[in-house]
């Protein structure tokens, strides 16, 4: 009998019509995928192969509109989910009605799989777990209509106990790369590891994702200079690891952000499907996308109603030659503007998912374009020299890295929250930073501030992870009236000018395993922050894991 190795992932939900939605899953064989809808309604497809595995997107149609729709999925004909012995409720796919005025999206990003049975965790209660066992617990409750995942969902270079134990029995692990992924069987251990999580696997049967890629997918500061990829590019064993991480970002996490009518024009999945083995034309798309990153667009837009989300690709994506570096090559950031200034649909509120923070507290932002002044060599040579290895060190490589990307953004965002047909809102979605804000623009320049749309920073990091107290520290420093005066003496240091806004902290900094929810009602937006927590009794934690709300704030004036 074939099996379920991993999934379902449901994937994308269809806004417009609220009938379509589709499911990934990976199998131990080759078989054809079949997802049944209770009261009618489904879909098949074959799987297809890559370097020994089995996977399938399943399109499904037939769903009506505003309902929730109980699924099993069927591989070769036998029903394989939900388990005989499942204790969680059944999956479903809930479909909006179309023209649906209110969306709830759930961002987070950086998430450590569990550790093993027995282990202890030493980054305390995942919020995905939280979030699921609160579900699970009231399924006609509150629910996210997607949950964005905003990067870090598998780490190739900080892997677990258990982990390590089967890499040590594959390989010798006194060899490059060592106690990091090497391929894309062992990024294949990555997934399971996370998403067999029993929570989360029911998470994601039963809520939509978007995802989109950060550094440790592939590699902590993942592009972070022209210099640090010629140096990685000369040892013997990036090659294997940059094509096995955009292979298995593909499969696992790319083709589930695209639409149906996206996947039918993508010649790459056709391909695929079109082989009995699809690996050698995966591995040549992964070799062109890692040696000319403009020849592949990992950026998509995603629509929920009255909601835009473009989420943006900052790793692969990135210009990094000394003297034009930027955050987006020429394509992707007209690509950016065109998505994010077409009214022939219009729109209440614009989403813009970038892993990385666009507005950082201002020390830290003075500090990376001082950093990328003197790596460009403003002061010289031996400056330079300082800097890049500042830059790799210190993981300076956010949008304030890239000053012109930074300030072309800002303008991007201010004409497309200006006229009479802009959005209420513009918030831009980031993590990364192992904390949680809000910050705000108050000062734009003359010739480009948004007159309708109120604009946002919204951060929120870590899902499931450590946070350590340099974090915790130099970020409350960085929003201080002192670090703001040091960073304005390194800008001028680096003969820096002023950026061309100015913002503030409006909430936070948080620190803990956390999620923030948008609730987008017509023009109105609230924002809450939830941590996870456990119920403590003295000094002992008791109890399970829940959500606990650290924050609600309205975004708009109603």
């Amino acid at each position: 009998m074939t099996g379920l190795r991993l999934g379902p992932v449901l994937r994308y939900v269809d806004w417009e019509t609220g009938d379509a939605a589709t499911v990934w899953v990976e199998t131990d064989r080759p078989c054809t995928a079949e997802v049944v809808c209770e009261g009618g309604g489904g879909g098949t497809a074959e799987t297809f192969q890559i370097s020994g595995h089995h996977y399938a997107l399943v399109p499904v149609t037939g769903l009506r509109p505003g309902t929730s729709t109980p699924y099993e999925v069927r591989l070769g004909g036998s029903p394989v989910w939900p388990p005989a012995d499942s204790a969680f409720p059944p999956s479903t796919i809930d479909t909006p009605v179309p023209g649906a005025g209110t969306a709830r999206i759930t961002f987070g990003s950086c998430r450590w799989a569990a550790p093993a049975e027995g282990e202890k965790d030493p980054a305390g209660p995942d919020a995905l777990d939280t979030l699921s066992a609160r579900i699970a617990g009231d399924p006609g409750g509150e629910r996210p209509d997607v949950i964005l995942l905003l990067g870090d969902q598998v780490y190739a270079d900080e892997i677990s106990k258990a982990t390590r134990r089967w890499l040590a029995a594959r390989r010798d692990l006194r060899e490059p790369p060592g106690v990091e992924v090497a391929d894309y069987e062992e990024y294949t251990r990555l997934y399971y590891e996370s998403w067999l999580d029993p929570e989360v696997r029911w998470l994601l049967s039963t809520v939509p994702t978007c995802m989109i890629f950060d550094d440790h997918d592939v590699i902590d500061d993942w592009n972070t200079s022209a210099a640090w990829v010629a140096d990685m590019r000369a040892t013997p064993w990036w090659r294997e690891r940059i094509l096995s991480g955009l292979m298995s970002y593909w499969v696992y996490q790319h083709l589930g952000n695209l639409s149906p009518a996206e996947l039918a024009a993508d010649d790459l999945y056709a391909a695929v499907r079109a082989t009995p083995d699809g690996t050698d034309a995966l591995r040549g798309f992964a070799a062109r996308a890692d040696l000319d990153p403009a020849c592949v667009r990992w950026s998509y837009r995603r629509d929920f109603g009255g909601v835009r989300l473009l989420m943006v690709d900052t790793r692969a994506a990135r210009v990094l030659e000394e003297g034009a570096r930027a955050m987006l090559d020429e394509d992707e950031a007209r690509w950016l503007a065109a998505q994010a200034l077409d009214d022939s649909r219009p729109y209440d509120h614009l989403l813009i998912g970038t892993s990385l923070p666009w507005l950082m507290p201002p020390l830290i932002h003075d500090a990376e374009g001082w950093n990328a002044a003197l790596a460009s060599g403003v002061r010289g040579g031996r400056w330079a020299r300082f800097a890049e290895d500042l830059r790799r060190r210190s993981d300076l490589e956010h949008w304030a890295a890239f000053p012109a990307s930074f300030e072309r953004l800002a303008r991007l965002i201010a004409e497309a929250g200006s006229g009479p047909g802009a959005p209420a809102t513009v918030c831009v979605l980031s993590g990364d930073v192992h904390h949680a804000y809000v910050a705000e623009p108050t000062h734009w320049p003359q010739d480009a501030a948004p007159d309708t749309a109120r604009v946002f920073q919204l951060t929120c990091s870590p899902v499931h992870n450590g946070i350590p107290w340099s974090i915790k520290l130099g970020f409350r420093f960085g929003w201080s009236a002192t670090g703001r005066r040091l960073g304005r003496r390194l800008a001028k240091h680096g003969r820096l000018e002023r950026p061309v806004l100015r913002w503030r902290r409006t909430g936070g900094p948080w620190f803990g395993n956390q999620l923030m929810t948008l609730t987008l009602r017509g023009r109105t937006a609230q924002l809450r922050l939830e941590q996870a927590q456990r119920v403590r009794g003295g000094a002992q934690e008791s109890g399970p894991a829940r959500l606990t709300t650290a924050m609600t704030t309205n975004l708009t004036h109603d």
